[in-house]
């Protein structure tokens, strides 16, 4: 499982090298997030807008991983996503780009709709959102409020509140999910949405961590949503809404899971590189944060796989999330104790780094939701009792 496909060990060392500029800008993009307007020249924040194709990387192939560097493979996107965290987490989640939005469209969009998203985000840097979670609901799919309303054209009326949206108030472009009105409760779409339609408003959310992606509160006021904007109509019933959700978060949380990993090695790293040399019980200590990390490297990287093989196939993924975001916490908040008494207040980037871990705890669903899943595959055999 250690071993990863010659390609992506290219891919690989390409990022690795990417992490320490967005490492620079880490402190300035967590006091002001409008900085990260200041870094889209930045080779790592170019290809995650989708403009940076390097040499060598319109690569094809059978094993997991290979592939154009637009529509990452799942262990592909684990891989690398580590290593952008580890230079910030805020700048790579905060970055332009298709982001959640691009996974959907390649389970739900049909190839005019991916045309549309992807030709806007060729032309420039945007940034697209995922609205999904709602105030004092949460992702709950049967208590969601935000409602399409048929119009009677194949179009839909579109009405709700959206909360913690990443990115929303600085998007051009994105997906909003809703239940459509007269339906039962597990009769939900979702649609693309523009920034600039009218009855569309977003506002930055005030955060402590992961400051760069800033987290935002949408409001929809009667959004016109047109036919051609609803994501999966080209399916059969059973393939979109619910079953697109889970088949995008399956996809999702090995790559979450990895961010965890890549904060979780920032601050490991970063007692290796300014304590000094390490002696005795802390030695010890260091050593075995650094197999904690190995051995959540190695869970995600097979959740990755399994998604990769069968999309279906999220228990691993759950488990590797709760467990990455476990191991990131605990890095983060032993880290100052290398230093002593207020360290996180000497060493600002590791009080950064404490924050944007626990913000990463609530990605994608917080560990007790990941362990009712992980409970749910291994109660129906679907997941071996390791």
């Amino acid at each position: 499982m250690s071993i990863l496909p010659e390609p992506l060990r290219t891919a690989q060392r390409h990022v690795r090298r990417w992490a320490d500029e967005l490492r620079a800008g880490a402190l300035e993009l967590d006091r002001d997030p409008e900085a990260v307007h200041r870094s889209l020249d930045l080779p790592a924040v170019r290809f995650l807008a989708g403009h940076l194709t390097p040499p060598g990387w319109d690569r094809v192939g059978p094993e997991p991983g290979s592939g154009p560097a637009h529509g990452l493979a799942t262990l592909e996107r684990a891989v690398l996503c580590e290593e952008l965290a580890r230079g910030d987490a805020g700048m790579m989640l905060g970055a332009p780009g298709p982001s959640m939005t691009g996974v959907l469209l390649g389970v739900l969009g049909s190839p005019a709709q991916r045309e549309r998203v992807y030709g806007r985000l060729a032309e420039r840097p945007r940034w697209t959102c995922f609205a999904l979670t709602e105030p004092d609901r949460g992702s709950a799919i049967g208590e969601m409020t935000t409602t399409l309303t048929p119009l009677g054209d194949g179009s839909y009326r579109l009405d709700g509140e959206k909360r913690y949206v990443g990115n929303a108030a600085r998007a051009d472009l994105g997906v909003v999910f809703a239940r459509v009105a007269g339906t039962e409760r597990l009769g939900v779409l979702a649609v693309l949405v523009d920034a600039a339609d009218p009855g569309y408003r977003a506002e930055p959310l005030p955060t402590l961590g992961l400051r760069g992606v800033q987290l935002s509160r949408l409001v929809l006021d009667g959004v016109h949503v047109p036919a051609d904007r609803v994501l999966g109509a080209h399916l059969p019933p059973t393939r979109r809404g619910m079953w697109g959700i889970v088949s995008v978060f399956n996809r999702l949380r090995p790559t979450v899971a990895a961010v965890a990993l890549g904060i979780a090695r920032a601050a490991h790293d970063y007692v290796g590189e300014n304590r000094g040399e390490l002696r005795g019980a802390e030695r010890d200590a260091h050593e075995e944060l650094g197999r904690r990390i190995d051995a959540a490297r190695r869970l995600t990287h097979r959740a990755a796989l399994a998604v990769d093989r069968r999309p279906s196939d999220g228990y691993l993924a759950s488990a590797a999330k709760a467990r990455a975001c476990q191991v990131a916490e605990e890095v983060t908040l032993r880290a100052p104790g290398f230093f002593g008494p207020g360290a996180r207040l000497d060493h600002p980037l590791l009080d950064k780094l404490a924050r944007d871990a626990r913000g990463v705890e609530f990605m994608e669903g917080t560990r007790n939701v990941q362990k009712l899943n992980l409970f749910q595959g291994l109660h129906t055999g679907k997941v071996d009792r390791l």
